[in-house]
């Protein structure tokens, strides 16, 4: 068999080489691997510099920089095209404004000092008269006081007859009833507790800083005591809240889940640091009360979700985690949030000039013309934003998913073949949105709700142990529930370790509920809705 000879010349010394064919076909196979490889470390080195110095915003117009949409090409150029009403204004001069307040909030506490000429400089300097007030101006400016802590001394009364004493009778003795405290035995307040708390989980303070904020304002309390505090309390008041607002969310028919990582120091199976997982179940947008649970668990296996959500029907958001697909009973929503944000990443990879009209930039401009559709349905009923979806994102989709089936020659692992693999792989769940108006098109809720996890794990790193790490789960629950209900979480949670350790035998946990709570515990920026 004769194999075909090439001959290669160089032109700088004019020497020839040649080559079998076989030979030719493995160099140029090689080449073409290597060249794969530079592109995909350009990509890792373009990510890599995007995370560091780049806005992590995943705004369309920061991708294209004033570049128009492909869908949108024409309704732009007529806007630019079209000259801008001229308005005339008088000529003025603008005063700087100081300071950086827009304005002063309403609902604060306000109170007044008056500034008063003595009586020596009321007195009129032509004639002597006491002048009299004709006018006057008044400045508003807020006043911030940094926390304070003081002990407050309960004193109980015991009463008894003197006359019954004197006569010699059973003397009747009386005293003033002593409400339960939150911690038996320890001289933990309500307020107290609910402050800690919310500095931790709302303010994300780890324990150590308000160790010593508060050591400087000479109050010895450790970190131990603290956390004692907090698992304790809880364990007797938060966790049984905890578990009825668990009832009330698998009784929902549409939920979002999502999940995180957590490190733990100290558990039975590891006796070093360990990788475990909070995770995250919420109600949608269609719900009467919104209720969002954290459930630590030492892994990111799918029998955690199974055994949170065994008793759940109905459609469930999440990211595309595969664990969540083998529960019973349960439909699973895709994401286009995590498809939008592959494309994001591919057109962020590619030079600016090369970005218009690449296959990154339609398939971006897709999933802009989704979100769109969207916007346009923000305040409809579940009825209409049902049937709009229909007609306008259905067809929308279906080109979609054509126009990416039929693209080849992408290498599978660079970032717009990720893409393209995610967007087909999924279809089925992200089609799914269109099925029902009370569904959402992405799972941005649960993302939203677990931010402030995640926020606050930078600041206190880790868990010591898991019994903590159970008792943070619980604690963000209710703080971030509270929330969702337009609560305040101090004002909440001092509400909450007040009247729960005091209730009677007939009163409900129900009352203790967010949605239930008296107009105390609201916001100061919300009001009530009865």
């Amino acid at each position: 068999i004769k194999q075909k000879s090439w001959v290669f010349m160089s032109k700088k010394n004019s020497e020839t080489a040649t080559i079998s064919k076989a030979e030719y076909k493995s160099l140029k196979s090689h080449c073409a691997q290597l060249e794969s490889e530079l592109n995909w470390l350009k990509e890792q080195l373009l990510i890599n510099k995007k995370k560091a110095f780049g806005s992590s915003s995943e705004r369309l117009d920061d991708l294209y920089q004033g570049i128009s949409l492909l869908f949108n090409e024409a309704e732009l150029i007529e806007d630019i095209d079209e000259k801008p009403a001229e308005t005339t204004v008088k000529e003025h001069t603008r005063k700087k404004k100081n300071g950086c307040f827009d304005k002063l909030p309403e609902n604060v506490e306000t109170y007044t000092v008056e500034h008063e000429l003595s009586e020596e400089e009321r007195k009129c300097p032509e004639c002597g008269e006491e002048m009299k007030v004709i006018g006057k101006k008044v400045t508003k400016h807020p006043e911030m006081i940094p926390a304070q802590v003081r002990i407050r001394e309960d004193v109980y009364y015991t009463y008894a007859c003197r006359n019954c004493h004197e006569n010699e009778a059973d003397t009747p003795v009386v005293e003033r009833p002593q409400p339960n405290p939150v911690i038996k035995g320890s001289f933990a307040s309500a307020e107290a507790i609910a402050h800690l708390m919310t500095q931790k989980f709302v303010m994300h303070s780890p324990l150590y800083r308000q160790e010593q904020e508060l050591k400087q304002k000479g109050i010895e309390l450790t970190r131990q005591t603290m956390s004692n505090w907090f698992i304790t309390a809880s364990k007797l008041w938060l966790e049984p809240l905890y578990d009825r607002m668990k009832e009330q969310l698998v009784k929902e028919s549409v939920l979002h889940a999502d999940e995180t990582t957590l490190k733990v120091l100290r558990t039975k199976e590891k006796p070093t640091a360990t990788k475990s997982y909070m995770w995250l179940y919420r109600t949608s947008g269609c719900a009467e009360n919104q209720i969002v649970l954290y459930d630590y668990q030492p892994n990111r296996k799918a029998e955690n979700a199974e055994n949170f959500l065994k008793e759940f029907k109905g459609y469930l958001h999440t990211d595309g985690y595969k664990a969540y697909r083998g529960i019973e009973n349960v439909t699973i929503v895709g994401c286009w949030a995590h498809a939008r944000r592959r494309f994001c990443e591919a057109l962020e990879v590619l030079p600016e000039e090369q970005r218009k009209g690449s296959t990154a930039a339609i398939g971006l401009d897709y999933c802009g013309k989704l979100y769109a559709i969207e916007k346009k349905m923000k305040d409809e009923s579940p009825e209409d934003r049902l049937k709009e979806r229909q007609e306008q994102a259905k067809p929308l989709l279906d080109a979609f998913f054509a126009w990416a089936k039929s693209l080849r020659n992408i290498a599978p692992k660079s970032k717009l073949g990720k893409a393209i693999n995610y967007l087909i792989e999924e279809e089925p769940y992200l089609r799914r949105y269109i099925e029902d108006g009370r569904l959402e098109i992405d799972n941005n809720r649960a993302e939203r709700s677990i931010k402030p996890f995640v926020i606050g794990r930078k600041n206190w790193l880790f868990a010591n142990t898991p019994s903590g790490a159970k008792a943070s789960a619980t604690a963000f629950s209710i703080i971030e529930t509270a929330k969702e209900n337009d609560l305040d979480p101090y004002e909440y949670l001092k509400y909450v370790f007040t009247k729960a350790p005091n209730m009677e035998n007939s009163e409900s946990i129900d009352i203790l509920l967010p949605w239930n709570a008296p107009d105390c515990c609201r916001s100061k920026g919300t009001h009530s809705t009865e």
